[in-house]
């Protein structure tokens, strides 16, 4: 993707096999979705391909010897490093065991199915949320990174 200009990109994680109609409005016009992982099945890459391209990294209840699903994705996207893990790989992971691991400037996990935003010296830490079933009392989510001239900012968006 080009060093500059405007970038949205789609952030989804833990969809366990539920694509919510609602994430095809949440995710309209962006032009890559991240999938940080729990993904459920090839459907659920599938579904999410109608509305854009798709790269996605395995969770923890996904199979790691899937062609589709990466360990993790590091990417240049406006000029900033973006990488993309579950976050199992750290076991309990927090925005300061990511910033610590992953030199990245935009930093986007799953796996707590808790939604975070974390702007660290200049470093961004993202967990979209679970978009797939309800669990554990957490409205379902997930989120739209902006880059604009490598500057990131990103929204969260409930699923409802």
């Amino acid at each position: 993707m080009s060093a500059g200009g405007s970038h949205v990109i789609g952030l989804i994680s833990d969809t366990h096999g539920m694509v919510r109609g609602s994430v095809h409005d949440a995710l309209a016009g962006v032009e890559l979705i991240l999938h940080a992982g729990d993904v459920g099945g090839h459907e659920i890459l599938d579904e999410l391909e109608l509305i854009a391209p798709v790269l996605a990294v395995y969770g923890n209840t996904d199979a790691t010897v899937d062609p589709r699903l990466a360990a993790a994705i590091d990417r240049e996207i406006g000029g900033l490093r973006v990488h993309v893990s579950h976050g199992h790989e750290l076991g309990s992971p927090t925005p300061e065991k990511l910033l610590e691991r992953y030199p990245a400037d935009v930093i986007v996990y799953g796996h707590t199915h808790k939604q975070l935003v974390v702007r660290a010296g200049g470093r961004l830490v993202v967990n979209p949320g679970a978009a797939g079933a309800r669990r554990f009392k957490l409205e379902p989510s997930v989120a739209r990174l902006t880059i604009v001239d490598g500057r990131a900012e990103v929204e969260l968006v409930p699923l409802g």
